[in-house]
């Protein structure tokens, strides 16, 4: 008893340590998880973290390995009763597949078929696993990616490129037969857009962040939610009024706002990347910043309840969240959006109104025309006349 009392003394001690140690990248991993992290993460994993941010890796690839660390961890551990081993063995990459893609109609026929019972229940207890089906191949993908850059940052070499482990993929994704789901089932185009301020309207601070939040998310081409939560008072610049009519010189003047954005999804540091905000969702942040009292570091920060303005960051997550709740107030149901539903809105109302794709690409920064070509699509097939041959 006194031994098993010392080692679960000790497991407390060595968690709190990382917890520690983990708050030195307070301002790249989610503050929510990092004690759900410090769990689930050993002491050469943290390592490893902080030594990629010291290397300047960009702080949403690094956080996306820190979570997909985590659950690999958590995975391993109650798959084979052992952490994750460096390098990881073949056999291993293997059952991490079998795990995770599988077919469906062999599961209904046999239980022993995909992720083992026990392995499923203790995932879903650390609330790493909420669906029920097969993973999507993407996040498949990405977790053995993050796996095999791990791996290699330490100095090892994996066995992700074998050809078993391809062929395994090839065959799983097929058998999974899992259709690709939208990241936000409907797009929050301006109409919605307007219910949901409507639902956010009011002096509280809350009302004002939200708003204008929401507003220079759309406005600004949809940004991504983790470029939101990293938007800093230092990348905003004021720019001359321009014309709310460009073609009218007797148009009002409208106050315009420059967004630089550092390195995110598609861009670098170097590319010095910058949209433009104007009128409306200037007016509003600039509102926001003032009443806050907000002249540097991030822009969208937490309020507590008592309507205290934190110094962190809002989380990525939070965006999203955001987003869902003030859906719900709107009367709209929060299960068909997604922060990601502000970017293909801002694309899908730009086609709506006949805005050329080039032009949209210039706000959004999309770097594949296919994928943003995609909205544009939709949006045509709806207004056309194909569709409409018997109505």
């Amino acid at each position: 008893m006194i031994d098993n009392h010392r080692a679960a003394e000790s497991d407390s001690q060595a968690v709190h340590r990382r917890s520690e140690e983990l708050d030195a990248l307070d301002a790249i991993l989610p503050f929510d998880r990092r004690d759900q992290l410090a769990a689930l993460l050993t002491d050469d994993d943290v390592a490893t973290l902080k030594h990629l941010a010291a290397e300047g890796m960009g702080e949403n690839t690094l956080r996306a390995l820190a979570s997909d660390l985590g659950y690999l961890e958590a995975w391993c551990r109650l798959a084979t009763g052992s952490p994750l081993p460096w390098p990881a063995p073949e056999s291993l990459l293997l059952k991490f597949v079998a795990h995770h893609l599988w077919d469906p109609v062999k599961r209904a026929e046999d239980s022993a078929h995909g992720m083992p019972t026990e392995v499923e229940a203790g995932l879903r207890a650390e609330r790493l696993l909420r669906a029920s089906a097969p993973h999507a191949p993407g996040t498949v993908r990405r977790r053995l990616t993050s796996w095999s850059i791990l791996t290699r940052w330490r100095g090892l070499t994996g066995a992700f490129g074998a050809p078993s482990l391809k062929s395994a993929l090839r065959l799983a994704v097929k058998a999974s037969n899992r259709p690709r789901q939208r990241k936000s089932k409907k797009a929050v185009t301006v109409d919605i857009l307007a219910k949901v301020l409507q639902a956010c309207a009011g002096d509280r601070l809350v009302d004002v962040r939200d708003q204008a939040l929401l507003l220079a998310a759309f406005a600004s081409g949809g940004r991504r939610r983790s470029e939101v939560a990293a938007l800093q008072v230092e990348d905003l610049s004021d720019e001359e009024p321009v014309r709310a009519n460009p073609n009218d010189e007797n148009s009002p003047p409208l106050p315009c706002l420059s967004i630089l954005l550092g390195r995110t999804k598609t861009t670098t540091a170097d590319d010095d990347e910058h949209v433009l905000l104007i009128g409306r969702p200037v007016t509003v942040l600039k509102r926001w910043l003032s009443d806050a009292q907000i002249k540097d570091g991030p822009v969208f920060r937490r309020i507590d309840q008592w309507g205290n303005v934190d110094r962190r960051a809002l989380t990525p997550q939070s965006v999203n969240l955001i987003l869902k709740r003030r859906c719900k107030q709107a009367g709209l149901d929060p299960a068909l959006f997604s922060a990601h539903g502000l970017r293909s809105g801002y694309l899908t109302e730009a086609a709506n109104r006949g805005i050329p794709l080039p032009e949209a690409m210039q706000q959004s920064l999309h770097k594949s025309v296919t994928q943003a070509a995609s909205y544009y699509n939709n949006a045509e097939r709806k207004n056309g006349r194909a569709a409409r041959l018997i109505v």
